[in-house]
């Protein structure tokens, strides 16, 4: 009888060349279902005893673990939990994936939907917020399910892509709609469905005149790698102008497998760029931010955003304070590269949309004289020449 595989490779002792050693453990890496994505999905963490032979879970975890069933329960891919450091429970990678009983603790700020989506949802799946814009969630369903998800309303363990006929609606309104030039496809995570179906989407929209950019927002190249093939990348490059947002945390995110899944994907021609969180406790410190940035540099991923923690039911723990990340682009500025310098927004409560926050170097302006503050804080004046030119022709 063939031997049926674990669902979670365990931790062994077994010195082969074959198994490779991460957070303190060896996975065995040699067979071919290790580099499979959909055996990695099929075999996705999603209990307790699972954990529980691997991790030395705190009281805390195991609590959140029992209470997260229903919409966002727990889903780690077993690549990613081989990054958890098994014995500390203040591990980036640990306190990204699995519950905690914090989820659960009321907070005076937490809201369903903060960026207030519904009600800019003109068809079901859509959003129209800005007017060349829409953004489509064509799943609900991720590889690995973040615990501060702003979507946890709509994304959890009964995902799936979005029904036919709200796809032919989405598509209907988007044709309907000329001034839409670039749209966003998300969910729940875009890669979690099929070549064949990822690409009737695509091409649909690439279909539509008027829809000049097309972005794809995925977490996968950083949860689950392996999904970004040869085949996938060889579909993606027959839409260009074709964008990837994607969602790196820390820089533990950063292993040799998402560096080889980037390069192929830069290598089909689609630039890249990363969407990351501002989260307590796991990056809200310039050093580890710099060094994500650095990173990311590193494996052709331009930084692009650095947000603020929405004001999510459940993320009330991750959230920072506004000056946090306001000190974090202060101390960026002028000690690295203008590529390693995101941008710090608020996506603002209600639907506002992102709005930028930045130190602020004027300290005074008057009759077109501006004394500014470098990154030394050193002072310096700036005299435009514009306002003496409309002096003399008063």
């Amino acid at each position: 009888m063939q031997k049926k595989e674990p669902a979670f490779p365990s931790p062994t002792t077994d010195s082969a060349s074959s198994a490779v050693r991460l957070a303190g453990f060896q996975f065995p890496t040699d067979t071919p279902s290790w580099r499979d994505w959909k055996w990695q999905i099929a075999n996705r963490l999603t209990r307790l005893e699972q954990l529980e032979e691997a991790i030395r879970l705190t009281p805390s975890e195991r609590e959140g673990i029992r209470l997260s069933g229903g919409r966002l329960s727990m889903g780690i891919t077993p690549y990613y939990a081989s990054l958890i450091d098994p014995l500390d429970p203040d591990c980036p990678i640990r306190r990204q994936a699995i519950p905690s009983a914090e989820e659960f603790t009321n907070s005076p700020y937490g809201m369903v939907d903060p960026l207030a989506e519904d009600s800019h949802s003109p068809v079901p799946g859509l959003v129209h917020r800005y007017p060349d814009r829409a953004l489509l969630l064509i799943s609900s369903h991720c590889a690995m399910y973040c615990r501060y998800c702003t979507r946890r309303r709509m994304v959890g363990e009964h995902g799936r892509a979005i029904p036919p006929q709200r796809l032919d609606e989405a598509l209907d309104y988007l044709r309907s709609h000329g001034t839409i030039r670039d749209i966003i496809i998300s969910g729940g995570d875009p890669l979690m469905l099929d070549d064949d179906v990822l690409e009737y989407v695509i091409s649909s929209l690439r279909a539509i005149p008027h829809i000049e950019i097309i972005r794809i927002g995925t977490r996968m190249p950083v949860t689950l790698p392996y999904r970004i093939t040869d085949d996938l990348c060889a579909m993606l490059r027959k839409y260009h102008p074709l964008y990837m947002s994607l969602h790196f945390t820390h820089p533990r995110d950063i292993t040799p497998d998402v560096a080889e899944a980037c390069g192929k994907l830069a290598d089909a021609g689609i630039p890249l760029g990363s969407q990351t969180v501002l989260l307590k406790g796991i990056n809200d410190s310039t050093a580890i931010i710099r060094e994500l940035m650095h990173g990311l540099l590193k494996i052709r991923v331009r930084p692009y955003y650095l947000y603020q923690c929405d004001q999510v039911i459940g993320t009330g723990h991750f959230q920072t304070p506004v000056a946090t990340g306001i000190r974090i682009m202060q101390e960026l500025r002028g000690h690295t590269s203008g590529y390693a310098i995101p941008t710090f927004v608020i996506d603002a409560p209600g639907g506002g949309g992102k709005i930028p926050l930045n130190p602020d170097y004027v300290v005074a302006s008057e009759d077109g004289r501006l004394i500014l503050r470098n990154f030394e804080d050193r002072l310096f004046e700036y005299r435009e020449s514009s306002h003496d030119f409309m002096l003399d022709n008063e």
